[in-house]
């Protein structure tokens, strides 16, 4: 008799606590191997597969496309073991997997090993009756509450609409559809092979919102002066804590990236007593210096190596000379851990939002090595690929809020971390040099630190080292 065993949606670690359905792989009535991935989830860090420990016959799925669902809730309920009625009939023989056990293993990568079985469906009523009645749930899908939104979907493709998945250039153009209500399969990618891109999915949104705003046209004229005499009153009822806020004001939920931002930048402001100082620095020289590594060639040539990696080198020398600031707080033990490797982060910017990918060791790395992990995981960054792993655990961060066009800035400290630094545009300006007035590359560098692992002196002492550094490239000679 086949059992109906309930998989809930797995913790992901590294303090994740909820998850929105990006996509399902399976549907009710499909065959599921041991580890095999069911749905595709996006948490506040990455998008990733969440595989199935159980093998056997989908029964219910919980929660649709679109649905957050926090850890610990029911993704789906699978039937385990063979029906009872399977050995009479040669179509379901061997239909289901005999094995009840589960793997246990619930992330993508720590599977058992067992080869992924191909999806096949079997009609629920050829199911086993204590399998339809067990007390799981009394409805297959559990939908959340959607609120109606006054959003067209535009039609663009074909009237038919065929199944299966569609290709999408990124996970990042996907959700941006999500979003905006719009249905991928109805739209024709302007791609390699039907590829959707991302002005594709701009373009329907344009659609929507012009056909949206010619129909509402006509009865908003009608109804203008009543609405407009009601104003007042509903604005005031709507908005929260006696804020008034327009009738038409857009509410936008903090979850994903935005809200794990959020969560984490209020928990730094909260918790840590931070402190900044800054300090203008003569980058002349050390924009020399990167101008000819770049253009060596023979033996000595190699990749390319940007300012940021030059930065980042400059970083793990100057915390070798003050620890203080490779450290963190515990609170509860009241104790300063200081940390013995550097995980260097450095903020990218990306269609998600703020993430701030690691360098593990770099403390180990030479500038052409870290230059080459900045890279990559840049490039993880900007195609959504990043995984949780690879977003988590630094212990310093480098900002280089430069890219933005601006000069200064006091940024909030990556919690838990101690210390971060800013580095601004570097730009022509005057400067004194060697006693005369010259147009010299001029960067501002600041540093925010936790005033609980250290003073002033030594936070004003890790300052002045790197920018000593910038000016004086030469100074890492000693520490190579």
């Amino acid at each position: 008799m086949a059992k109906v065993l309930e998989f809930k949606l797995p913790d992901l670690g590294e303090g994740l606590t909820e998850a929105e359905i990006v996509r399902w792989l399976v549907e009710v009535g499909d065959v599921v191997a041991i580890d095999q991935p069911v749905v595709e989830v996006e948490t506040a860090k990455a998008m990733v597969e969440v595989p199935c420990p159980y093998g056997g016959v989908v029964t219910a799925r919980f929660g649709e496309e679109g649905t957050e669902l926090p850890v610990g809730a029911p993704l789906l309920t699978v039937a385990v073991g063979a029906p009872e009625g399977s050995s009479g009939s040669g179509e379901d023989s061997g239909s289901a997997p005999e094995s009840s056990g589960g793997s246990g293993n619930v992330l993508v990568g720590y599977g058992t090993g067992a080869p992924a079985a191909r999806r096949r469906r079997i009609r629920p009523d050829r199911l086993d009756r204590p399998v339809t009645e067990a007390p799981v749930s009394a409805a297959p899908v559990v939908k959340a509450p959607v609120l109606e939104a006054p959003v067209v979907k535009v039609l663009v493709a074909d009237a038919s609409v065929s199944e299966g998945p569609v290709p999408v250039v990124s996970p990042l153009v996907r959700r941006l559809a999500r979003q905006n209500d719009i249905d991928l399969r109805r739209l024709a990618g302007s791609g390699p092979d039907g590829l959707i891109l991302r002005a594709d999915v701009d373009r329907a949104i344009r659609t929507a919102e012009e056909t949206a705003t010619a129909t509402a046209r006509a009865p908003q004229a009608q109804a203008q002066a009543p609405v407009q005499a009601q104003a007042p009153a509903v604005a005031v009822a709507a908005a929260p804590n006696g804020v008034a806020a327009a009738v038409d004001a857009e509410r936008i939920p903090l979850r994903g990236v935005r809200g794990a931002v959020a969560d984490k930048l209020s928990r730094s402001r909260t918790e840590i007593p931070d402190a900044t100082c800054w300090v203008d620095a003569d980058a002349t020289e050390l924009m020399a210096v990167r101008a000819a590594m770049n253009a060596a060639t023979g033996p000595s040539a190699g990749p390319k190596v940007s300012v940021l990696a030059l930065l980042a080198r400059i970083c793990t020398a100057a915390l070798a000379r003050f620890p203080e600031l490779n450290s963190t707080v515990d609170t509860e033990a009241r104790e300063i851990v200081r940390l013995s490797g550097v995980h260097l982060g450095f903020a990218a910017q990306t269609e998600r939002g703020l993430v701030v990918p690691v360098v593990r060791d770099a403390h180990a790395r030479n500038a052409e090595s870290i230059g080459a992990e900045i890279a990559r995981l840049t490039e993880l960054a900007r195609t959504g690929k990043l995984s949780p792993a690879q977003l988590t655990g630094g212990t310093f961060t480098l900002n280089n809020y430069g890219v933005f066009g601006v000069d200064g800035s006091t940024p909030i400290i990556n919690h838990p971390e101690a210390a971060m630094l800013g580095v601004g545009r570097i730009m022509p300006k005057p400067w004194v040099h060697q006693g005369e007035l010259a147009v010299r590359q001029v960067v501002q560098l600041s540093l925010t630190f936790d005033h609980r692992v250290c003073d002033g002196g030594t936070a004003g002492g890790f300052l002045r080292y790197v920018a000593d550094c910038v000016e004086q490239p030469a100074v890492l000679l000693r520490t190579l």
